[in-house]
């Protein structure tokens, strides 16, 4: 019997050490000039394509750079505005979101005269894919069209769309046919990536409930633009069923991604930058890792500043992210890269 128990906790060791104990180490800098976020890893997790606004121009461009931070290159496609890019399965299409329907000029956007709330806008874009020789656009709804990922195995991309009046989640085929609405509760749906197998879904959500916030969801969409709202991460099924509530603290939880094993969640919150002198939460977003069952929740970066876009590569080792821990440009964005080691 007492071995029996020696067992037993030292099984329960070794769940806790798999489950909970991450940490950041080696991070090193990829970026170091303009405004950068949104960085994703390609099929075999030696580059990362992420969107810049840089060299005098007014909006978002793409590029692409080795994880060791060489060879960054422009996306030979230029005109308009870029957003959310990524790579598919084999690296056979890169998807992103464009303006360049509109022209090549950068539209404009609504811009908050209170420069302490933080938003962001809803362009009128919509989805493309490129294989270095040919681009289709897979979208053609006026309004906000982005935020595409893939799904793991199948030839399948999620995406955020304003389609109808309404934010919400879709799935479609890679050449944007068989298009199936995921989710439809009144408020905003975003930012979704499919579970390592396929099967699950997790996104970033809000839902006004009182008319004060209703009106207020209902103002911003006709501003074509997000406001820092209590947002929250749900995960549920591929279909949207049996959805699960995995934050509730008042706070703007958001960019949540999957690690391969499944069971945790990574994603970035400002639920620890209180602010008394405004009664709100502030702009210092961390990034945090949750498991889905217990909802333990572990800190992996401690700054005084934004670190947001956590993403996990494919084989658990590294993770890329967006922050403004630069020192010679603490006003910039750029793009990090670091170890992602379970003690």
């Amino acid at each position: 019997m007492l071995s029996f128990r020696i067992a037993l906790i030292a099984l329960l060791i070794i769940s806790c050490k798999a489950n909970y104990e991450f940490e950041l180490q080696n991070v090193k800098q990829l970026s170091f000039k303009g405004d950068n976020g949104e960085a994703y890893f390609n099929a075999d997790n030696s580059k990362v394509i992420f969107q810049s606004k840089r060299d005098k121009n007014d909006c978002d461009k793409l590029y692409i750079v080795d994880i060791d931070g060489k060879n960054l290159t422009e996306f030979p496609i230029n005109e308009g505005a870029f957003t959310c890019a990524y790579f598919s399965l084999n690296d056979q299409y890169i998807f992103f979101s464009s303006t360049m329907h509109l022209g090549k000029d950068c539209p404009e956007i609504y811009k908050d005269p209170n420069p302490r709330k933080y938003i962001w806008p809803l362009r009128d874009y919509e989805i493309y894919r490129y294989n270095n020789t040919e681009i289709k656009q897979l979208t053609n709804h006026p309004g906000y069209n982005a935020e595409t990922t893939i799904h793991p195995t199948e030839k399948k991309v999620i995406f955020t769309s304003l389609r109808n009046g309404d934010i919400n989640l879709f799935e479609m085929d890679y050449d944007g046919n068989n298009v199936i609405q995921i989710t439809n509760e009144y408020g905003y749906d975003g930012g979704a990536f499919y579970s390592p197998d396929g099967n699950r879904i997790v996104w970033r959500a809000w839902y006004p409930s009182t008319d004060k916030e209703k009106d207020m969801w209902k103002n911003n969409l006709s501003k074509k633009f997000i406001e820092s709202v209590p947002l929250d991460i749900y995960v549920a099924k591929r279909d949207g069923s049996e959805k699960e509530r995995l934050t509730n603290n008042g706070a703007t939880n958001w960019a949540p991604s999957w690690h391969p094993d499944g069971k945790h969640i990574v994603f970035s919150s400002n639920m620890d930058d209180w602010r008394e002198d405004y009664n709100a939460f502030g702009s210092n977003f961390e990034i945090y890792m949750i498991n889905i069952q217990t909802k333990n929740l572990i800190r992996l970066t401690n700054n005084n500043t934004f670190d947001s876009f956590p993403v996990i590569s494919k084989d658990g080792s590294m993770l890329v992210f967006s922050s403004n821990r630069d020192a010679d440009n603490p006003r910039n964005t750029n793009i990090f890269i670091s170890n992602l080691v379970n003690k």
